[in-house]
């Protein structure tokens, strides 16, 4: 059993029924259900809330979610080509102009779909104990922060909130969906990750790894939820990778580094969740998610 989390309320929007919370986003529905199409369609809310160590920290981060929607946005474009996309309408409520989405109601796929072109974190926990990732063997001798010889597709099954993900092999993923799907799945993944990381390696950043999550509809795989942010992957300053080492990233690690340091005076192992962020420690982690956003779209955050 993970940690328990506790969500602060979604606000209420005129026009809309909340359904659901997750760590980050609320979702809607259309109040009462009424007019055309209305049933085919969720209002996605980007919320300030951040999350470290299975915990929804109380302290938020100033336009955090702004930050996750356009930059969501921008990759939703630029991929189009590739998957279609979840998006409908940014025409939302004005209490959540900026960072919301009207979005297309998927039957979501039960996979965390996670592409790596680098080793780290659980990949790299699962490498050093044996020799591959998700089944897939990897060559000997890789650090921390190696490049792999190519992408590879390393999925996950979700997990409740509060819980860790599981990573998985391909045929659980089969088993879980069917031949067909899951090799669109890896299929599609790797296009993503392709993609964005040549265009983020243009920008200096090396895009190590993302997580995708992908929808039924009308027939067709459809790209949904958030994609290519900070929160769902990790993005290094290509100026300063060097592998066999943790890379400094654009993303929380301001945050987990604080979490883990005798400041914050926080035992991960006890059941007491984290205390509040200090004000530089959430500075740093706004001026980190917006540098990101800046710096691969060439505009700039206002």
């Amino acid at each position: 059993m993970g940690p328990v989390t506790t969500l602060p309320a979604a606000p209420a929007l005129d026009g809309w029924r909340h359904v659901y919370s997750g760590k980050v986003r609320d979702l809607y529905e259309p109040a009462g259900g009424s007019g055309e199409g209305s049933a085919d369609v969720v209002l996605v809310v980007a919320s300030d809330r951040i999350s470290a160590y299975d915990h929804v920290l109380a302290t938020p981060v100033p336009d955090k979610g702004r930050v996750l929607t356009a930059l969501s946005l921008w990759w939703f474009e630029r991929l189009a080509d590739v998957v279609p996309n979840h998006v409908v309408s940014t025409d939302v409520p004005a209490a959540v102009a900026g960072r919301a989405m009207v979005c297309r109601r998927l039957d979501m796929y039960p996979v965390e779909c996670v592409a790596r072109g680098y080793l780290t974190g659980s990949g790299l926990a699962d490498y050093r104990a044996t020799g591959s990732v998700c089944g897939v063997a990897l060559p000997a001798g890789l650090e921390d922060g190696s490049r792999l010889p190519e992408p590879v597709f390393t999925p996950a099954a979700k997990a409740a909130l509060g819980e860790h993900d599981e990573n998985v092999d391909f045929d659980a993923v089969v088993a879980t969906v069917g031949a067909d799907t899951a090799a669109q799945l890896r299929r599609l993944t790797l296009e993503v990750y392709s993609r964005a990381e040549a265009v983020a390696r243009e920008r200096g950043i090396v895009l190590a790894d993302t997580k995708l999550e992908f929808g039924a509809s009308g027939g067709r795989v459809v790209l949904g939820d958030e994609v290519l942010t900070p929160d769902s992957s990790r993005y290094w300053p290509a100026d300063t990778w060097r592998p066999g080492r943790a890379q400094p990233s654009f993303d929380k690690q301001f945050v987990r580094d604080w979490l883990t340091s005798p400041a914050s005076g926080w035992d991960r192992s006890a059941d007491a969740p984290p205390p509040p962020l200090p004000e530089d420690v959430v500075a740093r982690t706004r001026a980190r998610y917006v540098e990101a956003y800046e710096r691969l779209t060439g505009r700039r955050f206002s």
